[in-house]
């Protein structure tokens, strides 16, 4: 029932919009047209003024085709934004593959998610398909550590359960677990002074810095837990005791009372620090998304892999993921969710692709999932 040709136009139509973090306005309009045809009923809030000042950024969409069976709700979830570079995106098809020109990124991240899911609603509709509610929620502001899903009122969710389009990789894999990410800065203020005349008289926010983090164990701490340092700003010139630095960095644990433990730790290294050189450390994070961890045996996941043994498509590959989606901020709120692939591989590079056979597959397990008996 998939029309090939459908897919590839809609995607390719897809990408043509320029949709990188808060500039979504253009697919975001095209999409509350898209699921009106499909005969759904719209939300929308206003995550673009909450988020971003920008003239060009979208909002979440909510979206409702109501069911003409019994049945549990679900839900289904793709993002609008994509990282850079993803201006002027051009697809070239080659045989079974669609990939980048090179130049930019593809966009299939989260493209062919949201191509699945309109097809298979495509599908229902067309042949009249038995089916419960299902919801559909696009995001904006994913890439930005799931921006836009922290501002949205899950409260209008119906569903306790949730798919979400948006993992790399085979299809037929699913993600079950994903991480606490962290967001940390460290303010470091010492004393300016002439580094020729009263080099003395200066306390240098580098120093400190260095020798603070000089006793901190950065990179992979565990198979659960990662540090890192990303960016250090600090100095107004070669000749000048530096005053001030900031440290900027992000810390990944699906342990979250351990990172809690690393982040008081790294505060106490440079209080200490600081303290030796007559300096002051201000330190400060925040979480951006929570871990969660989804039981192999609850009915999210066995739903699935009724799915694809119904497809015939064998065993589920069910993994643990270090990157977080908007998946986090479902199971932050109750809805036990987990991240499903949808086709698309080597995300966030000008080697982005994804094989057309594949993407069928994502829709056959997209509308199985939706049509589906409990």
């Amino acid at each position: 029932m998939i029309n090939k040709e459908r897919i590839i136009n809609e995607f390719n139509k897809l990408i043509s919009f320029d949709s990188l973090s808060f500039h979504e306005k253009n697919i975001y309009e095209y999409l509350i047209n898209k699921l009106k045809s499909l005969g759904l009923k719209i939300i929308v809030d206003d995550a673009g003024k909450k988020l971003s000042n920008n003239n060009d950024s979208g909002n979440n969409i909510y979206a409702l085709l109501e069911g003409n069976k019994k049945g549990k709700p679900i839900l289904f979830s793709s993002h609008m934004d994509t990282v850079s570079p993803g201006i002027n995106k051009k697809a070239i098809i080659d045989g079974d593959i669609i990939k980048s020109s090179g130049d930019t990124i593809l966009g299939a991240d989260d493209v062919t998610g949201i191509v699945s899911i309109l097809e298979a609603l495509n599908i229902i509709k067309e042949n009249n398909l038995s089916h419960p509610d299902i919801e559909v929620v696009f995001f904006v502001a994913e890439e930005p550590y799931c921006k836009g899903s922290s501002v949205f009122d899950f409260n209008i969710i119906k569903s306790k359960i949730a798919y979400v389009l948006d993992l790399q990789g085979s299809v037929g894999t699913a993600a079950i677990s994903a991480p606490s990410i962290f967001s940390f800065e460290i303010d470091v203020l010492g004393k300016s002074a002439h580094a020729g005349f009263e080099i003395e008289k200066g306390i240098s926010s580098i120093l400190i810095s260095s020798e603070a983090i000089s006793k901190i164990k950065f990179g992979r701490l565990d198979e659960n837990t990662t540090l890192n340092i990303g960016t250090i700003n600090g100095g107004d010139g070669k000749n000048i005791v530096p005053e001030k630095t900031i440290i900027k960095g992000e810390l990944r644990s699906n342990n979250r009372l351990y990172a809690l433990d690393i982040l008081n730790n790294i505060k106490n290294v440079f209080d200490e620090v600081s303290k030796k050189y007559n300096g002051i450390s201000k330190f400060s994070y925040n979480e951006d998304i929570m871990a969660y961890k989804i039981d192999i045996n609850s009915y999210v996941v066995k739903r699935y892999q009724n799915a694809l043994n119904s497809l015939g498509y064998g065993k589920a590959i069910l993994v643990d993921t270090f990157g977080g989606s908007d998946n986090n901020n479902f199971n932050k709120n109750g809805i036990l969710g987990i991240v499903i692939s949808n086709a698309m591989n080597n995300i966030h590079t000008k080697n982005e692709y994804f094989k057309i056979s594949e993407l069928i597959k994502s829709i056959n397990i997209t509308l199985k999932l939706m049509t589906m008996e409990d």
